[in-house]
């Protein structure tokens, strides 16, 4: 789902520096979510997040710079994944139901 949020990541570096910054939520699913930073985090990091209802961590499985920030793809941990009774990003858009409704 395309959605945008703000959320306050953290994570360690390699040498095991905590590191904390506010990241844009750019899509979310079940089993990963996509962020948009500033600062590159490296491959491999375990980044975690809170939601009033529920707190989510997950790996870094790649983290690219496109002309306005950093992109990370987390895949969710085994207990984190994500519903939207579990979180509802301020602004979210499920493509699958739109185009279901423009069909009608």
């Amino acid at each position: 789902m395309l959605c945008a949020d703000m959320v306050e990541i953290t994570w360690k570096n390699g040498a095991g520096k905590p590191h904390r910054e506010t990241a844009l939520l750019e899509d979310i699913s079940h089993s990963g979510a996509c962020l948009q930073l500033e600062t590159q985090v490296p491959l491999g990091a375990q980044v975690q997040w809170e939601s009033p209802r529920k707190a989510f961590s997950g790996r870094v499985m790649y983290c690219v710079y496109r002309e306005i920030g950093y992109f990370a793809g987390v895949e969710f941990d085994s207990v984190s994944k994500w519903s939207c009774k579990a979180f509802r990003p301020q602004h979210l858009l499920d493509l699958q139901r739109l185009a279901e409704t423009a069909r009608r």
